[in-house]
């Protein structure tokens, strides 16, 4: 069966997936993307082989978490704009969830070295789908007065970006902190 004629995944199998992406991010954010598969399959609650039936190499994996908490982190911005008590608190807690994504991310470039065109390709998308969530929560928080009316989504996500860089190699530096003082910063006075 080609590409064109697939049929999407069963609901238990993209739960399933969506399971194991969940458990690869955890293992990654606690031990780096180097972490060995065992310690993913481990976290997941299956065997090795499950994690290469579906996988089946470590980059591919490790595409798969990224893509899968781009998708997270866009899906949240919606959803924490409607929960939220007030747009600037969403955005708050949208950068939150941002910043876990950063970390996760870290090793990224290094494992895909070899594949400029496909950290290309996962850049853009990354952009395609975070840089309008944000712009969206930025102007809920500045129609409602809550947040300076100088600021841009691709701005503020660099300067996260940048103050994320530290996060996995010196345990006395909390991004978190350093991020919400920057997020502090963006409050109308």
């Amino acid at each position: 069966m080609d590409e064109g004629t697939m049929r999407p995944k069963r609901a238990d199998a993209r739960r399933n997936e969506r399971t194991l992406l969940d458990a690869a991010a955890a293992v990654f954010v606690a031990s780096g993307v180097d972490a060995p598969v065992r310690d993913v399959a481990a976290a997941a609650g299956v065997g090795v082989g499950t994690i290469y039936r579906h996988f089946p190499t470590r980059a591919d994996l490790i595409i798969a978490v990224y893509r899968h908490q781009v998708d997270a982190c866009a899906e949240a911005g919606p959803e924490l704009l409607a929960s939220s008590a007030t747009p600037y608190e969403a955005l708050r807690r949208w950068i939150e969830k941002f910043v876990d994504f950063l970390v996760t991310k870290h090793g990224l470039a290094h494992a895909m070295r070899s594949d400029n065109a496909g950290f290309d390709a996962l850049h853009a998308y990354f952009l395609d789908r975070l840089v309008p969530v944000c712009a969206e929560l930025i102007a809920a928080a500045e129609a409602a007065g809550e947040v300076r009316s100088d600021v841009r989504a691709l701005e503020l996500m660099r300067g996260v970006g940048n103050l994320c860089i530290g996060a996995g190699t010196d345990p006395r530096y909390d991004a978190r902190h350093v991020v919400g003082l920057l997020v502090d910063g963006l409050r109308r006075i």
